[in-house]
């Protein structure tokens, strides 16, 4: 019984993995990655973050700020020391044969002058670890900020506010990089209508099985390989149909500047009907006529540096 369960298990997993390939292997680039994304191309595509609007602000602690005093372990220990011979001594006062039997024979004087000891070496001590007390102008940042980086604002008296350094993103950066050149540069526009726009043109030239009509919207790279891809589907007689495509979410997950070059890769949530038929028989060999699929790849655009038009240069499937 125990051995049937576990067959099935496999069995089910197995087919899962099957399942998920046959949905995969499809739309423009069959489901994989192609293409250049310069010196990244060898890495993941970032995954989307949150982008706070403003840089996260830092109270600054008002002037004459100061902790409050704590007693360091020496001051416990010196006087747990202490009291503890001032007990030998009232015990050996009081009571002769514990004093010595403590200090093995030691004199009274003996006792008070180590007594007086420990009571100038504790008192030397805690006045050590007071900390000194707080300067009377405010608190001086540990950085100095970098102007062409942060916002510019001004700061006075105790609610004064300084930039939390690390808050601008690598994407931040970058967009700030490409608007230098092109101060218009709207990544939100750009993901929803810009790559979306070259999204859907590049399937239907992927359905036609011939990349020519978007030549001009890939990199020559890119070009190529889908070309390559086309010509095997016509070789082996098939059509990969892409029904009912809807883009539920586009967006701008990464920006930089390479070798004189801007990119920008946007992340696509989408789901569409794909699937593929023989040209003779038009029956199904891949996917489903009626069960639509979801994906979500990360598409590189690349251009020169500045307003020039932009080039899709990179397909990558999410890891």
């Amino acid at each position: 019984m125990r051995r049937s369960v576990a067959l099935t298990a496999v069995m089910v997993m197995l087919l899962a993995t099957l399942v998920w390939t046959l949905d995969a292997w499809a739309r423009a680039g069959g489901g994989r990655s192609f293409g250049s994304r310069g010196s990244r191309s060898f890495s993941a595509p970032a995954s989307p973050g949150s982008s706070p609007s403003s840089p996260t602000r830092q109270a600054v602690p008002p002037s004459g700020f100061q902790q409050p005093q704590r007693s360091g372990w020496m001051g416990g220990l010196m006087g747990g020391i202490g009291g503890f011979l001032l007990g030998g001594l009232i015990g050996s006062l009081l009571f002769g044969g514990f004093g010595h039997g403590l200090f093995g024979g030691i004199g009274l004087l003996e006792i008070l002058l180590i007594a007086g000891l420990i009571y100038f070496a504790v008192s030397y001590m805690r006045r050590r670890q007071q900390p000194a007390p707080a300067a009377s102008y405010g608190y001086t940042p540990p950085y100095q900020q970098d102007a062409s980086t942060w916002p510019s604002g001004s700061a006075s008296g105790s609610t004064a506010t300084m930039e939390a350094p690390g808050t601008v993103t690598d994407l931040e950066r970058g967009l700030g990089h490409i608007r230098q050149m092109d101060s218009a540069f709207d990544p939100v526009r750009f993901a929803s209508d810009s790559a979306s726009d070259v999204f859907f043109n590049v399937q239907a030239a992927w359905m036609a099985r011939d990349m020519a009509s978007v030549r001009d919207l890939l990199a020559p790279e890119l070009y190529e390989e889908l070309q390559k891809e086309c010509e095997r589907l016509r070789a082996e007689r098939r059509l990969n149909r892409l029904e009912n495509i809807a883009v539920r979410s586009a967006e701008v997950t990464e920006a930089w500047q390479e070798s004189g070059r801007d990119y920008v890769t946007v992340r696509l949530l989408a789901n569409l009907l794909d699937y593929t038929v023989d040209e003779v028989t038009n029956e199904v060999v891949e996917g489903s006529r009626t069960a639509p699929v979801k994906f979500e790849e990360y598409w590189t655009f690349v251009r020169p540096v500045g307003r020039n038009a932009w080039r899709l240069s990179a397909i990558q499937q999410a890891a």
